[in-house]
C-alpha cells in the first residue's frame, strides 16, 4: 500500500495540495481525474521527490520517504511524466533498456535485452526497436516511455496522461496492458487521465481532485455522476451504465451553445 498523509504544497500564492490524505492498494489501477491546474501532475511529482513540500508524508509498505534518500525512494518507481520529448540520439531498444540503468554495464546482458524485446513485442512495437527515437511521433514516444517504465520492474508505477497522444488502438493497447501487468506484478499503479470514459473503464479506484483537494474517491460507478461533473468541471452531462456497471459520460450542449451553430 502507498499512503499519502497531510500533503500540503504551495507555489507562490497558489495552493497545489491542501491537506491531501489517501491510500492506494497494490494490484489496482488508481486513476486521478480533475480539471486542469488542480494538482494532478503536482501530486505525481511530489511522490517522486520533484516538489518542495510544506508538509506531508509518503509511505510505501514499511518505508517512509523521509527515512531514505531521494535516490533510494525513487528506485521504487517506474515514472512516466507528461513531457514526452525524446531529443536524444538513441535507438528505441536503448531507450527501453535505460529503464534498468542501475543494472546496465558496458556489455548488455542477453537476458536483459531479451526482456526489453519481449516488452516491445507485447506492445506491438518490435518493428520500432532499431529506430532512432528522434524520428518517432509523439504517440510512439509515449508507448516507448511506457515500455521503459515497465522495464524498471517497479513497485510503484506512475503515469501522467500516458494516452494523450495515442490513437484509439494504442490507447486500448497501453491501458489494457497496464491493467494486466498491475494485477500480475501487484504494482501500485497511479495514473492521471483526462478522458472520463477511459478512466471509468480502466480504473479500479478513482481519485477526484479539485483546487488541490480530494473531492471524492472510490469505484467509478460510485464516483462518476452528472452532479459531480457539473460541480467539478462546470459541464452538464448525462451518465449511463453498461452491462458491467461501468459509467459512460456524454456531455450536453446548452441551448445557448446550440443557438450559435
Amino acid at each position: 500500500m502507498l499512503t499519502v498523509k497531510h500533503l500540503n504544497i504551495q507555489l507562490d500564492q497558489l495552493t497545489l495540495a491542501d491537506d491531501m490524505n489517501f491510500a492506494v492498494q497494490q494490484g489496482q489501477v488508481n486513476v486521478i481525474i480533475g480539471p486542469n491546474g488542480t494538482g494532478k501532475s503536482t501530486l505525481l511529482k511530489a511522490l517522486f521527490g520533484d516538489m518542495v513540500l510544506q508538509s506531508g508524508e509518503f509511505q510505501f509498505r514499511d518505508t517512509s520517504a523521509r527515512s531514505v534518500s531521494v535516490a533510494t525512494w525513487r528506485q521504487l518507481f517506474g515514472y512516466m511524466p507528461q513531457d514526452i520529448r525524446l531529443d536524444i540520439g538513441l535507438k528505441v531498444i536503448e531507450v527501453v533498456l535505460l529503464g534498468r540503468l542501475d543494472a546496465l554495464s558496458l556489455r548488455i546482458d542477453d537476458l536483459m535485452l531479451q526482456e526489453a524485446m519481449q516488452i516491445l513485442d507485447q506492445l506491438g512495437l518490435t518493428h520500432l526497436a532499431d529506430r532512432d527515437v528522434r524520428t518517432l511521433s509523439g504517440g510512439q514516444c509515449q508507448m516507448i516511455l511506457f515500455a521503459q517504465a515497465l522495464m524498471r520492474c517497479p513497485d510503484i508505477l506512475m503515469l501522467d496522461e500516458p494516452v494523450s497522444a495515442l490513437d484509439l488502438h494504442y490507447q486500448h493497447v497501453l491501458l489494457e496492458h497496464l491493467a494486466q501487468q498491475t494485477l500480475k506484478h501487484n504494482y501500485v499503479t497511479l495514473m492521471v487521465l483526462h478522458d472520463l470514459n477511459l478512466a471509468a473503464q480502466y480504473a479500479d479506484h478513482l481519485i477526484v481532485l479539485s483546487q488541490g483537494k480530494i473531492v471524492v474517491q472510490g469505484a467509478p460507478a460510485d464516483v462518476i455522476s452528472a452532479a459531480l461533473i457539473d460541480d467539478v468541471y462546470g459541464v452538464k452531462a448525462e451518465v449511463s451504465y453498461d452491462s458491467q456497471n461501468i459509467p459512460f459520460v456524454r456531455t450536453l450542449r446548452t441551448p445557448a451553445e446550440l443557438s450559435q451553430r
